[in-house]
């Protein structure tokens, strides 16, 4: 029996991400936490002669989820030229998952088309010592530029 060894477990913070908006490199540097899924959309496939209901994928939808320490305006500026023009900027996120002492390597991955969801404007909370916001966006095609590979050992 082979198993995954501990030397190879991901570090969670070993790693960035960057977001591409109007153009420009913008390091999000304030990240505490991102995450971006993919929910696959089924329909039942009903057939005479039994009554089994099956499930047959009819979609995708991409979504995700950031936290992030308060204080990055971007997200804030994009409101700004949505209220004001109507138009709500689209960007691109890029993460890497970089954790040198393992050896799977480094996976970067790249969503397009990056709309924001749900934005806090302002807040305010006496029993934290630091603000965070939840940001929530979706978007419409994503590339693994780089992918991890499998691990050089396994346990036996």
């Amino acid at each position: 029996m082979s198993f995954l060894l501990e030397r190879d477990a991901l570090n969670g913070k070993a790693g960035r991400a960057f977001a591409v908006i109007d153009g420009r490199n913008v390091e999000m540097f304030g990240l505490k936490k991102i995450q971006a899924d993919a929910e696959f959309q089924e329909s039942d496939f009903k057939v005479v002669g039994t009554n089994l209901v099956q499930k047959k994928t009819s979609g995708v939808t991409l979504t995700g989820s950031a936290t992030v320490y308060y204080g990055t305006p971007e997200f804030l500026n994009m409101l700004k030229t949505y209220l004001k023009s109507g138009a709500l900027p689209y960007f691109t996120i890029q993460i890497t998952n970089e954790d040198e002492g393992s050896s799977v390597g480094s996976q970067t991955v790249a969503l397009y088309n990056v709309k924001l969801q749900k934005l806090p404007i302002a807040i305010l909370d006496a029993d934290t010592e630091f603000l965070t916001m939840d940001i929530s966006f979706s978007f419409t095609n994503v590339e693994i530029l780089n992918a991890f590979t499998a691990p050089t050992q396994l346990g036996e």
